[in-house]
């Protein structure tokens, strides 16, 4: 029997969490399915990582404010015909599955991944997610408040809702693949100076304006201190503005878009996340897979990731002073961060992997497809 064709849509192939689980079930399934990717928009850091894959990608608008993919979806499923449609981000959710139903895809899959809070706060933007969810077979939830929120305030009937949570390939994200002074002499850092790492978008969500304050705080304590942004978006000339005026310019080195995030999470001795909201990061899980100890936001997939203490260090969003108090821990006490960062890779090892989310994936389509 030839492989079932399985149709993913998503906004954009820029940098993301959601792209990045794309393309993680578009390469690392078994045989039964055959994926392709369009991009709703433009093409993106992915469009050259999923080609390089073998995935075969389109992009059906050459940018987000020419609306062309309302006529290149209907096209691009009529030409494919695919089994599977599974949308991924709000955009693809809100247009695509309504679409997909009209066409008669067999299975339409909305794959929610973030408590984004524009809405939440939002009665339009959340009663258009409401009303496309009918068109869905079935939604995939990266965590369980993404699920809840569904239910909860979208009204979707709890058996409609699978959660799957994200999860990465562990024979890539390993501790053991090379030193950290390879990684920061490739990088051009510091080799003998503590180091605290971002890595993502730089866009309001991240909240990296926050870590910067924390990372002034943290200059007074740790003279030698360093700190990374990796990552490109629409922040990045505020943030190093932002920067230059708390006076910490000459400590704070913005890489850009890195290609392999292995050489960041090496060459740093602490990860901070001061999101404003989440689903489930992949960049928490390639970091404490990477072995690196982690202080994040307490927010929705994360506190479902990390025990406080245990894998990790969870502060509320927006405490600072917490964020500083955290942070300087882990940097003074590496018995701790070693014990910390042990716990983290051995929690992704038994439920984070790769195999188990395609696998589980794989078996929502089976399941609509008979």
């Amino acid at each position: 029997m030839p492989p079932r064709r399985v149709l993913h849509i998503i906004d954009s192939l820029h940098l993301g969490g959601a792209q990045e689980v794309v393309l993680n079930l578009a390469t690392c399934g078994g045989t039964r399915f055959q994926h392709e990717v369009a991009a709703m928009h433009g093409r993106g850091i992915y469009w050259d990582r999923l080609r390089q894959a073998g995935v075969k990608v389109h992009s059906l608008s050459p940018h987000k404010f020419l609306p062309f993919y309302l006529a290149s979806i209907l096209w691009r499923i009529l030409g494919d015909r695919p089994d599977v449609l599974h949308c991924h981000l709000i955009p693809s959710n809100i247009i695509a599955k309504p679409i997909g139903a009209l066409l008669r895809v067999p299975v339409v899959i909305n794959h929610d991944h973030t408590n984004d809070t524009r809405r939440e706060q939002s009665a339009l933007l959340r009663g258009l997610d409401r009303f496309s969810n009918r068109f869905a077979t079935h939604i995939v939830a990266v965590s369980t408040s993404c699920r809840e929120f569904l239910i909860r305030r979208e009204s979707i009937a709890p058996q409609d809702v699978t959660l799957v949570r994200n999860a990465i390939d562990l024979t890539r994200f390993s501790p053991g693949d090379s030193g950290r002074s390879e990684a920061r002499a490739h990088l051009g850092l510091p080799d003998s100076k503590p180091i605290v790492a971002g890595v993502g978008r730089l866009n309001p969500q991240k909240n990296f304006s926050l870590f910067l304050e924390i990372a002034a705080h943290l200059v007074s304590r740790f003279p030698d201190i360093h700190f990374i942004l990796a990552g490109d978006g629409p922040e990045e000339r505020r943030l190093r503005d932002k920067a230059s005026e708390l006076g910490i310019g000459h400590c704070v080195t913005f890489l850009g878009y890195v290609a392999d995030a292995r050489q960041v999470y090496q060459a740093a001795d602490v990860l901070l996340m001061p999101s404003c909201y989440e689903g489930l990061p992949m960049t928490l899980l390639e970091s404490m897979a990477m072995g690196l100890p982690v202080v994040a936001s307490k927010l929705d997939g994360i506190a479902e990731v990390i025990e406080d203490g245990c894998e990790g260090f969870l502060v509320p969003p927006e405490d600072a002073s917490l964020f500083v108090e955290r942070t300087a821990t882990l940097l003074r006490d590496d018995a701790l961060a070693k014990r910390i960062a042990m716990n983290a890779r051995a929690k992704i090892e038994a439920q984070f992997s790769v195999e188990r989310m395609t696998s589980a994936v794989e078996e929502i389509y089976n399941r609509f497809l008979r």
